[in-house]
Parts: structure tokens; sequence; C-alpha cells
């Protein structure tokens, strides 16, 4: 489950937040420039939330607060104890703020019990109901009356879960909130963020971040000091495998349901109310303050969150001042001093830099009546393949058409109905499924969101589909859909389906110590559960031997495969350990047992009835 601390990020060769990707500690600057305070701030229903104030040395006129609401801890706890760097970004540190810290109901030093991701309430049932609404309106509220030398004005901010309690805080704001930036906010996960995407579990990150962070917790504390169990994973792939089913995990050297969120996950395998109450993207509506979303094409946790909770607002909210930025990160890798390279790609800029400017004067602007140097885009977006930042007035663009990239025979894509026929077909075995990512790793490697495909390419449960080489560059900005026309041998599946680009040779800005020719950079690729296909609510099985339509959107890209490069797509039925095993049986995966888990023959149909494909927004 990524909604990762500091220490968690850090454990893999290369983290979840990319080189662990936080602004840049300058000594003594914070002490020097600013007096700590913490306080117990008290809620509505009497529970007090424990909370960090640095105020700034210079009294000379008021100054806007800043705050972030985090259960990844306030610390370092002690008024005498100050943190290494205040707020998104040194830029803002020095510009001038009331930086808060808090740490949320039930985590660390504030009182009150914990819920996985608390579910907003409309409709409050008395004045002493809570949600993390009320929590932020009582802790604005107190903030204003309490601490001298403010201007009356509240900014929020916050990376992957504390970007979720920015998201949390926008329903029914509290009237100084006057602007506020989710920033890889979970937002729904069950469709796409962090434990699920389309029904399909995502067993390697909540299996290593659920340990540590699913601890019992009966009084407050300054560190959670243990986990719930010892795994010496080296090889995730074999350790997973051995496993075996996935009620394993509740045996007595694991979990042994001490873990609250994990049992909760396994007990809920159905878009039901559990997962419905923890969406916020329904809440979202009358917005008032401005609000900058965040969010990195090559976030492997909270991609989805950024670009829905956008579109969310969007939809649900007119007028609004409503913004995006979506640029070429991993989990909060913007939140570091510099951001040139990722995995394979060279970028040949600072893109930090810019974002940093970005950020910087939409609080400025909302906290302090600071001018724009130039107007906010509606949308600001790093187009991969060209590296250079693009603006949109909106998000996707009009401009960009769907077109529907076929599967042809002979495992050609194109767009000529001309080609279809027929059908291609694989054997997906439970017992030896497709690897996420190629070699040998201990944790979740965020590099397998760019990486070459052609180890998965080579395996014969998995279908390749490719252009001939272009002969003018494509551009394709905005959301994909795939619809892909599926027939089994079983009764469940899964859909894995990855959009490539295809290098001629060694250019693009892509490293690699291995031939480059043909190189197979991973652009985009998404999961589906396929008994999810007409409901998330309710599953039903595949009919054996019956194609059957399955459609899904996957995320955005704005992507530019250059002359001379192949679009190409590949389909698979398992990525593991990245997703768990689907038994392709139409059983209830978390309680399956090892007999349920069969080999399935998977056709995948592209004929005149059954033109499978993949839709492409390509930019005229």
């Amino acid at each position: 489950m990524p909604k990762p601390t500091l220490f968690f990020a850090c454990l893999f060769a290369l983290p979840l937040f990319g080189a662990c990707q936080t602004p840049v500690p300058i000594p003594d600057y914070v002490k020097h420039n600013y007096d700590k305070t913490e306080v117990y701030i008290p809620m509505r229903d009497g529970k007090k939330l424990f909370t960090a104030i640095y105020t700034p040395k210079d009294h000379s006129h008021p100054w806007p607060f800043l705050m972030e609401r985090s259960p990844y801890s306030s610390g370092p706890y002690g008024d005498t104890l100050y943190r290494g760097n205040l707020g998104p970004s040194s830029r803002l540190m020095r510009g001038g703020f009331i930086f808060v810290y808090q740490d949320v109901r039930g985590r660390y030093m504030s009182e009150g019990d914990f819920q996985e991701m608390t579910p907003a309430k409309d409709h409050k049932k008395g004045s002493k109901e809570t949600d993390e609404s009320t929590d932020t309106w009582d802790t604005v509220d107190w903030l204003l009356k309490n601490i001298a030398n403010n201007n009356g004005r509240v900014g929020l901010w916050g990376i992957s879960y504390p970007g979720f309690y920015a998201s949390a805080s926008l329903p029914d704001a509290h009237p100084a909130i006057k602007a506020v930036s989710p920033q890889a906010p979970v937002t729904d996960e069950f469709i796409g963020d962090d434990a699920n995407h389309n029904g399909a579990f995502f067993l390697l990150d909540n299996f290593d971040f659920d340990n540590s962070f699913d601890i019992p917790r009966p009084a407050p504390v300054t560190n959670y000091d243990r986990t719930l169990f010892r795994a010496d994973i080296r090889d995730a792939y074999d350790f997973f495998l051995k496993l075996g089913p996935v009620k394993n995990s509740n045996n007595a050297e694991y979990f042994n349901h001490q873990g609250k969120i994990w049992d909760e996950y396994l007990g809920h395998s159905t878009y039901d109310e559990y997962w419905r109450a923890r969406n916020i993207r329904t809440h979202l509506k009358d917005i008032k303050p401005a609000v900058l979303v965040v969010g990195g094409w090559f976030d492997a946790e909270d991609m989805f969150g950024a670009l829905r909770t956008y579109e969310a607002i969007e939809k649900q909210s007119t007028p609004n001042r409503n913004y995006l930025v979506m640029g070429p990160w991993t989990h909060g890798g913007w939140a570091g001093k510099t951001w040139t390279k990722f995995g394979p790609l060279d970028f040949q800029q600072n893109v930090n830099e810019y974002y940093h400017a970005v950020e910087s004067e939409f609080f400025n602007h909302y906290l302090k009546d600071s001018a724009f140097t130039q107007p906010q885009a509606e949308a600001t977006v790093f187009e991969t393949g060209a590296n250079q930042w693009k603006h949109y007035d909106t998000w996707p663009p009009k401009q960009a058409i769907p077109v529907k990239y076929l599967f042809q025979y002979d495992h050609r894509l194109g767009t000529d109905r001309a080609g279809l026929t027929g059908h291609d077909e694989y054997i997906s075995d439970p017992a030896n499924p497709v690897p996420y990512i190629d070699g040998v790793h201990g944790g979740r490697d965020n590099r397998y969101i760019v990486t070459d495909q052609r180890f998965a390419a080579a395996r014969p449960d998995v279908l390749t589909y490719q252009t001939d080489p272009l002969t003018d560059s494509v551009t394709v900005t905005g959301r994909l859909k795939a619809d892909i026309w599926l027939s089994s041998t079983g009764t469940d599946a899964d859909l894995i389906v990855k959009l490539i680009d295809v290098l001629p040779g060694k250019e693009d800005g892509i490293a690699t110590t291995t031939d480059p020719t043909s190189y197979q950079r991973l652009v985009r690729a998404e999961v589906f559960r396929c008994k999810f296909r007409n409901s998330f609510e309710k599953p039903e099985p595949l009919v054996p031997g019956k194609p059957t339509e399955v459609s899904f959107d996957l995320n955005e890209i704005d992507h530019v495969f250059k002359k001379g490069h192949r679009i190409m797509v590949q389909v698979q039925s398992s990525w593991f350990p990245l997703v768990d095993r689907n038994p392709q049986t139409f059983v209830n995966i978390p309680t399956a047992k090892e007999s349920d888990f069969q080999k399935a023959t998977i056709r995948i149909w592209h004929d005149e009835a059954h033109p499978s494909g993949i839709f492409l927004p390509v930019l005229k």
C-alpha cells in the first residue's frame, strides 16, 4: 500500500519516492528563522490532535498558514527539536509562512481512533460527529484565533496519504482555506489507487506497507518501532509464489489477523460500501478554495488519484479554480530539489525547478495576493518522448481525437479494418505468472513503469501487436481505452494491457547497457479483473469459450511516438507479484484455495465481429 513513510520509501534500491526525494535540509535554517510551538488542538468531539507550529521570527507583517495533515508523524517531537526543512519546497520555506504539521486522528501523538481513509460525511448526524473535513475546520479555526500575526488565510498540501487529507479538507471547507494542493492523493482504492486497480489486488505494495503501517496503537506514541512480522524477502517473485493463495498471508508467521486494514482489504473483494465510502471523489462538489492537483506520469501508486481528483472537481464544481500539473515523476519525485532522470530516461533538464516556480506562485497568489508572473495554465503537463512542458486550456485537450488501433493478423497493429481476422491465444498458468519486471527484486522496483518489455515479449503467454515504423511522429494526449474481445477456458481472468514505444536505436534519452535496438519502453499499463467487466459491485463469471468484450480505461499520457518508432501493445493475464494471481476460476480470491488455481487458454479475438484494440487520443 503505497502511502509510504520515508523509512519505507528507502527500503528499495530505487525507492518509491525516487532517490528519497524530499526537500533538501538547509543546516539550522529552520531553527534560525522560525520559532516552534507544540499544541494539542481540541476537536468538536473532545479529542485533541497533536500539532507542531513553526512561526517566522520576522514579525514585521502577518503571514498565512501552510499546513500538512499526515498519518506519518509531525515529528521531531519536543519544542527544542526542529525539522530540517519546512513546506513543500525550500523556495516556499524561505518565502514566509506559518508552517503547521498535524498528526491526524489516531496516529502518532494525536488522540482518537484511526480509520483507513476516513469516510467523508456529507450529512452529519449531530454537532459532534467528525470526519477529516471537520477536523481540518476545527484546526483552522483554532489556529486563526490562537496564533498571533497571521493574515487570516490558510493553505494545505500533502503527497500521497497526506494528499488525501488535503483533498478531504475541500468539502465544506473553512472559509479561511484559500488554496489546497492534493499531490498524488489517495482517492479511490478499489478502482485505481494503492490497494486495487479495477478490482485486482496490488499484493506486493500492500503486503510490505501494511506490515509497518497497520500496527495497533492503544495510546499515543512518538514512534511505531516495530513491524507486525519479519520477512526477509530477497526475491519477491519467488517469495509470493511460495506463499501461495493470498489467504496464506494470515498464517501465524505473517499478518495472523493482527492487521486491521489488511483484514479489511481481504474482507471486501468487491466495490461494496467499505470502498464506496472511501471514495473521496463523490464529495468534491461546490469546492470554493483554489486547487492545484499534482501528479507524476511514472507514479506507480497514485497517478489515478491525481488525474481523477482534478476530473471530479472539474465535473462537480462550476465555476472553479482547479488546476493540474503532471510531470515525469515517480511517487513524490517533485518534492526534491532536482529531477533530471528516472530509470533509463533522461529529461535533459531539471523539471523540478520549473515545477517549484509554478507551485510557489500558486500559494503566494492565493495566500498573499502576489501576482502571477504568467497566467496559471489550466493544465501544465510534461510531454514525454519530446521532453517539454506543454500548457492546455482543458484537460484532456479537446484537439485530441480517439483513434482505435486494432489488433490484426500476424501480430500487427493498425487502424485499417482490412487486417481483422481470427484470434491469437496463450496458456495462462498461475504457477508460472508473468513477472511485472525483469530480474530479481526484493521489494517493488518503481522503475517497472518505464522499463524495457522485451523480457515479457519473449514469453509464450504474452501477445504482442505493433505498427510498422512510423512515417511521421504521433502525439497521444489524453486517456487511453482498451477494448478487448477475450474468451477463456476458465471462468475468470485478468487482462493486462501495455502501451509501448519501440525505439529503433540508441536515442531519445534512453540509457541502457543492453542493445538499445528495438528497446520496448513501457509508456502505460493497466490491469482489469474480468469478472468486474459489467459491474464492480456484482462480479460475473466468464462463460468458457464465449468471446466477451472487456473495455476499460487506462490513465492518461502525453507522449510523442517519434518518426521511425513503432507503437506496440502487449496483452497478458498476470503481472506478478505486483498484482495477486487470479485463480482463473470464479471464486472469492481472498479465500481461494490452492486447488482453485487452474491453467486456462486465453484467446484474444480480432475479427470483424470482435475488433480488439486500444483507443489512443491522437493530437491533431
